[in-house]
């Protein structure tokens, strides 16, 4: 069983140097202490912060400044790319219609990286 994910829930990308925090709106109208998360709370900057600077060269940011520094790697600005919806879910917790966000999910960027959560906001309640 893995832990319900909420609001405040701290999150690391393989690329970025910062640590990210998951803002979580309370439209599914489903709330704990926080707003609870499901997998579609993917959206990048609005529930998805920045990790700092990111140094993938999947990153056109990146690979462009790298090719203007002849070649070493020269990190840019994190603005995650998160067009897919977090997986996996929980199969049988829904929030809002929509699985409920577990600490096991992984999301992808497109520029490379994975993002993971690394900090629950909550411990209590479990998920399967």
């Amino acid at each position: 069983m893995g832990i319900q994910i909420t609001a405040g829930s701290g999150l690391q990308c393989s690329f970025g140097v910062a640590p990210g925090v998951l803002s979580v709106l309370p439209a599914s109208g489903v709330m704990g202490q926080t707003p609870l998360a499901c997998i579609m709370d993917h959206a990048p900057v609005v529930n998805v912060a920045p990790f700092g600077m990111c140094s993938c060269m999947g990153n056109p940011q990146v690979a462009a400044a790298t090719a203007a520094a002849l070649g070493v790697l020269t990190p840019m600005p994190c603005v995650p790319m998160t067009s897919a919806p977090w997986a996996p879910g929980s199969p049988t917790v829904l929030i809002g219609c929509q699985p409920a966000l577990q600490n096991s999910s992984k999301l992808m960027c497109a520029w490379g990286g994975v993002i993971q959560i690394v900090m629950p906001a909550q411990v209590d309640t479990m998920v399967p």
